[in-house]
């Protein structure tokens, strides 16, 4: 989840009114921006923990002045803070692979040396293992999210103020068919998709008690919206699928320019322009609903893969950074696990992702699953060979294997690790080498760093 959105708090809606067929048009051109794919980009979440005593909350003036801190920083990616005071670093786009990890790597150097003199630590897990959800920032955005999404459940607090995530953004791909089309690379994505959860599952703990999930994010963001959180249904082209899904879900708050949001029930874009209450939207008001969808891919012009859980260690983010793009962008290896993955299609079932069975399963049960452990292992062997092919240096795909050898040949996800005896207990313990707790990196530090 990410907290630049279009227009901003409270923005004047100064453009002229929208009907229903602009709206499409609008949705249909923005939406699915086609090309050869080229640009890369990442948002990485972490939650902010004490070196010492990681169980134990951070005091609101502490991080308020870490927070100060960093804000000083002269840094490559734009910072932002989710509701919880989870720092997020989103990458500007970069024309390769290696450009995004070494900008993004020098970024977070920084951010480190910043937050140790603090006492503190950027910490990757899916879920906060110990602390209930306690919402940090008050803004309008905010407290109306907190209301639209209490009415299904506890699940959205949790999701807003203790999750964090790893989210690779690649272009939406080429106008024309074949491995790197945009319609080939939509449906990859939303098949390849449960294969990138099930490998990095990372957050089996919730208030410090097991969850029966390994991806305890993904369960939150599935159970916290009715429609939000789902992949658009139906079998139509990607660009139509999109807009009418946009259209069609609900409105999750109204902005005003003073005063709390207006949180309407039930009411869904197609409605609002229908009915032009409680005033009639405009272009501004489009664009900022489309950031209140949470679907597990998300177009924007680009594709934002949003399913993969924060991942611990040092030089852990890159891996799904490198095995994402290197599956997407490398013509063969995209033509490659496209034949791996499509067979998922049918344990999928005609639900939409990520409330489907594919989904459930691979959140559930990570790598444990037979289907899914296969469909790793030849995405991840075809990712390590495409990565020598798009010139990822020999730091990068040192650490691509380390984790491979380390989990997916084993059938293993880094939520088994935290499932070990004792080990939440070695997890609360003082700063391990790779400047998060109890945990280890999967190789040195990042040659381009």
């Amino acid at each position: 989840m990410s907290s630049d959105t279009p227009g901003g708090p409270g923005a004047h809606p100064d453009h002229a009114t929208l009907d229903e067929g602009a709206a499409q048009d609008l949705l249909r051109g923005i939406c699915f921006k086609t090309g050869p794919p080229r640009i890369v980009g990442v948002e990485l979440e972490w939650l902010i923990h004490d070196q010492e005593n990681p169980a134990v909350p951070v005091a609101q003036e502490r991080l308020d002045s870490a927070v100060a801190a960093l804000r000083e920083l002269p840094l490559s990616a734009t910072l932002t803070f989710e509701p919880g005071g989870q720092l997020e670093l989103s990458s500007q786009p970069a024309g390769s692979l290696m450009e995004c990890i070494g900008t993004t790597a020098a970024d977070l150097a920084a951010v480190r040396a910043s937050l140790g003199r603090d006492g503190l630590a950027p910490v990757g897990l899916g879920v906060d293992p110990w602390q209930t959800p306690h919402r940090r920032l008050r803004e309008p955005r905010y407290d109306a999210m907190e209301a639209a999404l209490d009415r299904a459940g506890p699940s959205g607090r949790a999701m807003m103020c203790t999750s964090a995530s790893v989210q690779v953004c690649l272009d939406a791909g080429e106008e024309e068919p074949g491995p790197l089309g945009y319609g080939r690379r939509w449906q990859l994505t939303h098949l390849l998709g449960a294969v990138l959860v099930a490998a990095f599952a990372n957050s089996p703990f919730r208030e410090g008690r097991p969850t029966g999930w390994k991806s305890t994010r993904q369960a939150l963001w599935a159970d916290l919206d009715p429609v939000r959180t789902l992949a658009p249904t139906g079998g139509l082209p990607p660009r139509e699928a999109w807009a009418g899904h946009v259209l069609d879900t609900t409105v999750m708050c109204v902005r005003r320019d003073e005063g709390p949001w207006d949180v309407p029930e039930g009411l869904t874009f197609r409605e609002w322009i229908r009915t032009g209450a409680p005033r009639p939207p405009v272009r501004a008001d489009l664009d900022y609903h489309i950031t209140t969808l949470f679907p597990p891919v998300r177009p924007r012009g680009h594709l934002e893969l949003r399913m993969i859980d924060a991942q611990s260690g040092a030089d852990g983010w890159l891996v799904p950074l490198a095995v994402a793009t290197a599956l997407f962008d490398d013509p063969e290896a995209a033509e490659t696990v496209y034949r791996t993955v499509k067979p998922l299609a049918e344990s999928a079932g005609s639900a939409a992702a990520p409330r489907n069975p594919l989904w459930t399963t691979a959140a559930r049960e990570g790598l444990a699953d037979p289907e899914l452990r296969a469909a790793a292992t030849v995405c991840f062997e075809t990712a390590l060979t495409a990565l020598d092919r798009m010139g990822a240096d020999k730091a990068v795909r040192d650490t691509v294997a380390a984790f491979n050898d380390r989990y997916v040949a084993r059938g293993r996800c880094p939520a088994d690790d935290l499932l070990e005896p004792g080990a939440l207990t070695a997890l609360s313990r003082p700063t391990g080498p790779a400047g998060e707790p109890g945990t280890e990196p999967h190789t040195g530090r990042v040659a381009s760093a």
